[in-house]
């Protein structure tokens, strides 16, 4: 079995930029630098077999390059907790499309759909033990928050392995856009 997603993979001068943004929040549990990435589209565990047909799929797909911006920090919560801290993505018509394509061609080898609306965003931490009013104040501070657009070349499947303090993250497949 391999636990694997699809997403976008960010320019290591995006990803210092993003690491300033780390700290001052007691009790979060800041992603590492070399983490950082959009996801497209969790899959979760599948046989050898199947990843293998998730790469066939997912090589089959035609889409534009295109330009994304990240700005702002938003926060994502459940049962009235605030569980991750973020910053959003621009939710522009190009990645919508790529996201839909790749949601379809997932479904399309018999992968169930996702059953989250789509939020384009790059996860900073994990807050589900920080302090609410810590959280508050962080995206206060840093609401003018804004990147430089990158260029959106490829895509790429990810592995995911979990680890004791964190999960490490393997590119192993980029699919280029046209």
């Amino acid at each position: 079995m391999v636990r694997l997603f699809v997403a976008l993979a960010l320019p290591a001068l995006l990803k210092t930029q993003l690491s300033a943004l780390s700290g001052g929040i007691p009790g979060a549990k800041w992603v590492a630098p070399e983490n950082y990435h959009l996801t497209l589209r969790f899959i979760g565990e599948v046989e050898h077999w199947r990843a293998e047909e998730v790469d066939q799929a997912l090589a089959a797909i035609r889409a534009p390059r295109f330009e994304l911006s990240l700005a702002g920090i938003g926060t994502f919560e459940k049962a009235g907790r605030v569980q991750s801290l973020h910053v959003a993505a621009e939710r522009t018509e190009a990645l919508a499309r790529l996201q839909a394509k790749v949601e379809t061609a997932l479904q399309r080898i018999g992968l169930e759909p996702e059953r989250r609306r789509f939020a384009p965003h790059v996860t900073l931490a994990r807050t589900d033990r920080a302090e609410t009013h810590k959280l508050v104040e962080f995206v206060r501070g840093h609401s003018l928050f804004r990147a430089e657009a990158m260029a959106v070349e490829h895509f790429t499947l990810f592995s995911s392995r979990l680890g004791k303090d964190q999960a490490h993250y393997v590119p192993e497949v980029e699919y280029e856009l046209a």
